[in-house]
């Protein structure tokens, strides 16, 4: 099984006190996260036996070790790229969890963009994939989620900076808006980039804390 090594996988592991890195020939490791080997100081050995790599390094039964699942879902708008993205994805060894739209019937984006917020809010999936005409409606439904963080990018820098100082965990993109190369490009650079912490977490923290202000208001005001 190839994995898709990421800067935040290394940080994991030496926060656990370790120092080496077993990778498989199949293995992809981002530049991030090779930076980050070598900031570390992490020996990297590699090895054939991914099942076991995965057990040393993770602490857990390869078994127990989930494929790295997005979730992805257009409006009639976005339907030819969401295929785009999909093969894209599975060429990357993500599992795809397609939620529609099926064919270029129009239809309304706010269920599609529901049902993927939901897989990630429900950790179905590590994160979600939404097409439309703009990317701008689709995030305004994801967003209504607790703890989803969903994204509009529209070029190579918006989706770092959302996943590097936002953690997003749904990128939302225009497919009348962009080019399916553009689109592809920035895509690619969302997958690829990790949550930097540090100031960044300070801020999501007092976002989650108005989120649950809110919810907590609602509740009381239902009681």
């Amino acid at each position: 099984m190839k994995r898709l090594i990421l800067e935040s996988d290394v940080i994991k592991l030496s926060k656990q006190g370790l120092k080496v890195l077993a990778i498989a020939p199949a293995d992809i490791v981002t530049p991030l996260a090779m930076d980050k080997i070598k900031a570390l100081g992490f020996s990297i050995v590699r090895r054939e036996d991914t099942a076991s790599i995965e057990a040393e390094a993770y602490g857990v039964k390869p078994s127990e070790i989930r494929l790295n699942r997005v979730a992805i879902g257009s409006d009639h708008t976005g339907f030819y790229i969401k295929g785009v993205l999909s093969k894209m994805l599975m060429e990357k060894s993500y599992g795809v969890i397609d939620v529609g739209t099926y064919d270029e019937t129009s239809c309304d984006y706010p269920d599609f963009a529901l049902s993927v917020a939901q897989n990630v809010m429900e950790k179905k999936a590590d994160f979600g994939v939404l097409i439309d005409a703009t990317g701008i409606p689709s995030a305004i439904v994801a967003n209504k989620l607790p703890g989803i963080r969903a994204a509009t990018c529209y070029n190579e820098l918006s989706a770092r900076s959302a996943r590097e100082h936002n953690n997003a965990n749904i990128i939302a993109v225009g497919a009348r808006a962009l080019g399916e190369e553009a689109i592809k490009s920035i895509l690619e650079a969302f997958i690829l980039a990790a949550f930097s912490g540090g100031r960044h977490q300070r801020r999501l923290d007092k976002i989650s804390a108005i989120e649950e202000k809110f919810m907590k208001m609602e509740l009381k005001s239902k009681t």
